[in-house]
């Protein structure tokens, strides 16, 4: 298999692509404009285990409650 040439990829960032434009214009990634919820937290952070049993409940609550206006139901 041919490598690709040379001028299609830069030795520190890899292939040219328009993803890594977007990303070298940003001044922080994490704030991008096209971004919604994406937050910069300190390395090693990790969310609570009681945002997924909260949001588990969440949606099982809404599922029941939105099948429960289906009739014919037992």
């Amino acid at each position: 298999m041919s490598t690709p040439p040379s001028e299609d990829r830069n030795p520190r960032t890899g292939p040219h692509t328009g993803a890594q434009a977007v990303i070298a214009d940003a001044s922080d990634p994490a704030r991008r404009p096209d971004v919604l919820f994406r937050v910069r937290r300190p390395v090693g952070h990790q969310p609570s285990v009681w945002w997924s049993i909260g949001a588990f409940i969440l949606v099982s609550g809404t599922v029941v409650a939105l099948l429960s206006l289906i009739p014919g139901g037992a």
